[in-house]
Formats: structure tokens, sequence, C-alpha cells
């Protein structure tokens, strides 16, 4: 079943330096002076070809897997509008995933937001490669809903308190 790799590692729009898409998979080197690379995989479910999450590794090429982590479309709402449209419930096995049956012409993925995915997936490799996030393209920020808090006014005076 082909799972459209490029087109959704697109679609997520990570913007990692050296980043590229082999098979189902994407690999990227997001620190040039780094020997640590990220792999992130489709994760698969108990169900024959459906796909949960994400698992997101940060990969040495000595010493192997270095570290990883599970991301869980459910977890992220990566098919909530999907769900709540065609009605599926939390305890079925189609909730939060995507499977080979879908719209001829579409992507098995049809319908997913990716912005609460990719979200994690900046705070997990912000972890392993300070840094190496180029910031986001201009229709990207309009879709985060986290707003920068103000920094509080300096104190102008100092007032004390009397007994």
């Amino acid at each position: 079943m082909p799972l459209y790799a490029p087109e959704f590692f697109a679609e997520l729009c990570l913007p990692l330096a050296d980043g590229t898409v082999v098979g189902n998979t994407y690999f990227a080197a997001p620190a040039p002076d780094s020997a640590l690379r990220m792999r992130i995989d489709f994760t698969r479910t108990i169900h024959a070809d459906t796909y949960g999450g994400l698992r997101v590794a940060i990969v040495h090429p000595d010493r192997g897997e270095i570290d990883a982590v599970a991301l869980s479309f459910a977890e992220h709402q990566t098919f909530h509008r999907r769900d709540e449209a065609t009605n599926t419930r939390p305890d079925m096995h189609r909730y939060g995933t995507f499977d080979k049956y879908h719209r001829p012409g579409r992507p098995p993925w049809d319908g997913a937001v990716l912005t609460g995915l990719r979200d994690a997936i900046e705070g997990y490799t912000s972890v392993w490669f300070p840094g190496a996030w180029v910031p986001s393209a201009p229709a990207r920020a309009a879709g985060r809903t986290a707003l920068r808090a103000a920094a509080p006014p300096p104190a102008t005076h100092i007032t004390s308190r009397t007994r």
C-alpha cells in the first residue's frame, strides 16, 4: 500500500536541514556539525495496514538508536476533524488512524491536521538539536494558537510595607 510518504512529510513542513524521504521513512541531519541523525517512521497498529502515529528516533551512526518517542495521531488531534465528521468513536479501531482504505486519488491520510504532530516533533527535536529549526513559514505561523506572553514591565520603584 502506498503511504504517499513524500507528500505526507512535505505537508508536515519539517524545516530541517538535509531532510529526505526514503521509502516510507523521513531522514534528517538537523545539525550539520553533529553525528546524530533523526529518523521518522509511521507506527503500525494491531490492525493490518493501519497506522496510528509516528515514531521519531535519534540515531548515531556508530552506536545506533540513542532515543525514540512515539507520537500518536489520536493524542495530537491529527484526525480529530475527520473523525468528528464521520462520527468515528474513540473506541473504534479507525479512530485517530489511517489505513489502506481511502478515496481513490487521495492519500490515505487525507483530512489530517498536522499542526499538533509538527509541534511535538519540533519540541522533541529541539532537545537533541538546539537551534536546528528555522523560523516557521508565514502560513505555518498563522495556524498556531499559542501566543507569546509579553514580558512584565520593569519595576520603576520599590515600595516598602510598614507594620
